[in-house]
């Protein structure tokens, strides 16, 4: 069983553990990740560090390496909009298949307060684990974005 840690406003990492997971997901996030200023703008927001709702950051470590980690932010809202987004969840390509990623979506959905959603992408292989906990697509998503010539 891989050790867990949950950093929360109350419950930060320091400065290099934090820069470790960053880059743990700008690796393990492979083709379905985003760029590393991204990746740590969703941490700082879990982490409270500008004026947000919060979430939390689960990290699950084997000998000190991270294993995996899971990024939750709260929206603020309830009902309509669920109270929390997955941001990201990644295991580390070495340990794929050995239960990590259950287990921290399991603890997830215990720290979560309220519903969760996530986005997915069709041809991701995590979509049959989001579905085994219940997780369903009730709305594809659509989405403007604004450039600078708009």
């Amino acid at each position: 069983m891989n050790e867990m840690k949950i950093f929360t406003e109350t419950n930060k990492p320091d400065i290099a553990e934090k820069n470790n997971i960053v880059d743990f997901l700008f690796e393990h996030l492979e083709n379905y990740g985003d760029k590393k200023n991204d990746i740590e703008k969703a941490i700082n927001y879990a982490l409270k560090e500008y004026q947000s709702f919060g979430g939390f950051i689960l990290v699950s470590y084997e000998n000190a390496e991270i294993t995996g980690t899971v990024v939750v932010n709260q929206t603020g809202m309830k009902g309509y909009i669920p109270e929390n987004i997955l941001v990201y969840i990644a295991t580390h390509n070495k340990h794929r298949g050995k239960g990590i990623g259950k287990q921290l979506m399991q603890e997830t959905i215990n720290k979560a307060n309220g519903n969760i959603a996530l986005h997915v992408e069709p041809d991701n292989p995590a979509r049959f684990l989001y579905e085994k906990f219940g997780f369903s697509s009730k709305y594809i998503e659509m989405r403007h974005l604004k450039t600078a010539n708009h």
